[in-house]
């Protein structure tokens, strides 16, 4: 009979009492065990590199070190599955995005001793976030600092002085992106490598309502072009990202141009808004004029509607398992044989620009 090992997990609180508590919480699972505490980020610190647990919980309001920063620091140089569990991180929070942000799996609120958030509603949010986390260290390398190690590692290059491409070339195509767990850094690594002149780009990231406004404004501060949570009906045009709102699927049509439809029908995969309505959309409004991308992320959404674009004559490029945070995403897509290209992180964005440069070589063709 075999004996799957235990999911071993590290408590880091600065009370004594919480740290209890979670401990309680996570040992009533037959699957988890709490193989340390630790009071501050220094004995955290020390605590996972001599234990090197799978899942770490971790609060926010510390001594010596705040946790979002002790975070940030591990996702760097010890990338540890994590979820947060604050009394701050109350769902819509900031304190929840920039945990999200910096690597965590989840962000969850802490119960309260008197009133509001119940005990029971808390334990059972933090067990469930930290078998989701465990799911995280299960499916692949857990990365967490991929990105930030990817935009080092990124050619010293300008691709937005790069000769421009013609505007017809840039309005009769279009890129469609999807990503999840690893793709809020992904994406930063992708898109600030790529010119103002780009053709519409449509995106996917799995992310909770509310998030996506702000994310979009993040990105906006590094991206050449304009960057924006999409609206219902809305025109897609060359030089803009429309990213798609939490909790709302994504598709596009031609109704008096290229326009968007949110929708909230049944949630695809277990999440909303899904890659695979976006993709199979742009696979009957594009064709051969569109390019769809999967970067980092658990699951399998996105790859059936890619392998739908592929059919239809579009070009495809998926992250490869060394750069990804989980591999979930673009290894579904390569085992449906939806990737035409598998490429590392820090060189999709000049694929990205090489296959704009084919388009306008081809559409060169057509009009000669």
């Amino acid at each position: 009979m075999t004996i799957l090992r235990k999911l071993r997990v590290l408590v880091v609180d600065d009370s004594p009492v919480m740290q209890a508590l979670i401990t309680r919480m996570l040992t009533t699972m037959p699957e988890v065990e709490v193989i340390g505490t630790a009071s501050d980020a220094f004995e955290a610190r020390e605590k996972l590199v001599q234990l090197a647990p799978d899942v770490m919980t971790l609060d926010i309001d510390m001594p010596k070190l705040d946790g979002i920063a002790f975070l940030d620091k591990v996702m760097k140089h010890f990338p540890t599955p994590t979820v947060v569990v604050s009394a701050r991180a109350v769902k819509g929070s900031d304190v929840e995005r920039r945990a999200l942000e910096v690597g965590a799996v989840r962000a969850v609120e802490k119960p309260k001793v008197q009133g509001g958030r119940s005990l029971q509603e808390a334990s059972s949010e933090i067990c469930a976030a930290v078998l989701e986390a465990g799911k995280v260290r299960g499916s692949g390398k857990f990365q967490g600092s991929v990105a930030a190690k990817a935009v080092q590692q990124v050619q010293a290059r300008n691709l937005a002085s790069e000769p421009a491409v013609p505007e017809s070339v840039l309005e009769r195509n279009v890129i469609a992106i999807a990503s999840s767990t690893g793709g809020t850094e992904a994406l930063k690594v992708v898109l600030k490598e790529l010119p103002a002149e780009v053709p519409p780009i449509v995106v996917v990231q799995h992310m909770p309502p509310m998030f996506t406004t702000q994310y979009a404004g993040h990105l906006q501060e590094l991206c050449a072009f304009r960057v924006r949570e999409a609206k219902d009906g809305e025109l897609v045009k060359p030089g803009e990202l429309l990213l798609a709102p939490g909790d709302f699927h994504m598709e596009v049509q031609r109704r008096g141009g290229l326009r968007i439809r949110l929708h909230q029908e049944t949630m695809l995969h277990g999440v909303r808004p899904a890659a695979d309505y976006l993709f199979e959309s742009v696979a009957k409004t594009h064709g051969t004029n569109a390019l769809g991308v999967i970067l980092t992320g658990m699951g399998r959404d996105g790859a059936a509607g890619l392998l739908s674009m592929r059919k239809a004559g579009a070009s495809s490029i998926v992250q490869d398992e060394k750069s990804s945070v989980v591999f979930g995403m673009p290894k579904a897509a390569i085992d449906l044989g939806a990737a035409e290209q598998v490429v590392r992180l820090e060189r999709i964005s000049a694929k990205i620009m090489d296959w704009l440069r084919m388009q306008a070589k081809q559409g060169a063709k057509k009009a000669s």
